[in-house]
């Protein structure tokens, strides 16, 4: 099979022919992939940003952003069958350690991650993960429109979902950064709750697909958009910002948006986060960090998803030109999700 392989990290992956994978314990499922999405993740992996972290052996498959069919199921599996449509959550877990048995998928301890860790991901023809990583959808759907919920729109679901009950009728919501996770945050909110939502982007296209999706006001990221936030909420700042970016400075301009008793959720990465300890105790504000989601929350996520709450805007690319989705996604020519189609 074709797959997007690593061999060396600060070098474009290659496109390779593998062996398809094999079941390996009796929990394990193969999924024909039907279409996998490309993460700003993966240009990390890519970088080597999560080399020491996972250590993966090299060359590995990446892509943890999968939806397609079932192909080939092992002996123990009984919540999916040949042929099932299926969504599926990015992390293989135990079921057993503590943290599993309370719902908190991301803390297992004895998970495997494909695409991320030493196990290979969803850029390919074929994927082994595991049964409890599978959420069926209806037969009709087509995978390559969900994909990227599997983790844009797990993570940018699991933080909303969290924040909703700071976000009752009159409050508001910053959402910074309008791309691939920030605009499934946007119709989550739209979809959650009723606050006033408000998108911060330097990109005018970015802004004008927040418009269209039902973001109530949008600020352009020009050097004036933290004043631009206080003037909407009348001088506060908002009751909770959602960073999608969180490098460059924009983490700290969150924390300036973010109102007294107000909540930062930090979804992006790569910045460092510095403030006063006077501005927590005096503010009682609270900053949150967020890691993808439960399984549960991709489940919901889901019905809203089929209902047409939340959509996916996508430009789709086949499994050859991965490259191309790589560089573009790389100098911000996406608007929305890449999807590598099989």
């Amino acid at each position: 099979m074709k797959a997007v392989r690593v061999h060396a990290y600060h070098q474009d992956p290659q496109i390779d022919d593998i062996p398809e994978p094999k079941l390996q314990g009796p929990l394990d499922v193969i999924v024909k992939v039907g279409g996998a999405g490309l993460c700003r993740t993966d240009l990390h992996i890519v970088n080597g940003d999560w080399a020491e972290a996972m250590d993966p052996a090299l060359p590995y498959v990446i892509g943890h952003e999968n939806a397609g069919w079932i192909a080939e199921v092992g002996e123990g599996v009984t919540n999916v069958a040949v042929g099932d449509t299926v969504i599926l959550h990015p992390l293989a877990t135990c079921g057993l350690c503590p943290a599993c048995r309370r719902g908190k998928d991301m803390q297992c301890s004895d998970a495997y991650f494909p695409g991320l860790s030493n196990n290979d991901g969803g850029m390919a023809e074929y994927l082994r993960t595991s049964a409890r990583s599978c959420v069926k959808l209806k037969p009709e759907t087509k995978p390559q429109d969900v994909a990227a919920l599997a983790d844009a729109g797990i993570t940018a679901y699991h933080a909303v979902r969290k924040a909703v009950p700071r976000l009752y009728p009159g409050t508001s919501a910053v959402v910074q950064g309008a791309g691939g996770l920030g605009h499934i945050g946007i119709q989550c909110l739209k979809a959650l709750c009723a606050t006033d939502v408000i998108v911060v982007d330097r990109n005018a296209d970015a802004l004008a697909l927040a418009k269209q999706i039902g973001a109530d006001h949008t600020v352009l990221a020009d050097g004036n958009h933290v004043d631009a936030v206080k003037d909407l909420t009348d001088g506060a700042g908002a009751t909770v910002v959602f960073d999608f970016v969180a490098e460059q400075g924009a983490e700290l301009d969150a924390w300036q948006m973010t109102a007294p008793d107000g909540s930062m959720y930090v979804i992006g990465y790569g910045g460092e986060f510095k403030a006063p300890t006077l501005d927590f105790v005096a503010g009682e504000k609270n900053v949150i960090g967020n890691i993808v989601g439960t399984y549960a929350d991709l489940s919901e996520l889901m019905v809203l998803a089929q209902a047409g709450k939340v959509t996916l805007h996508t430009k789709q690319y086949s499994l050859e030109n991965a490259l191309d989705a790589f560089h573009d996604l790389d100098q911000v020519r996406v608007r929305g999700r890449a999807i590598l189609v099989p």
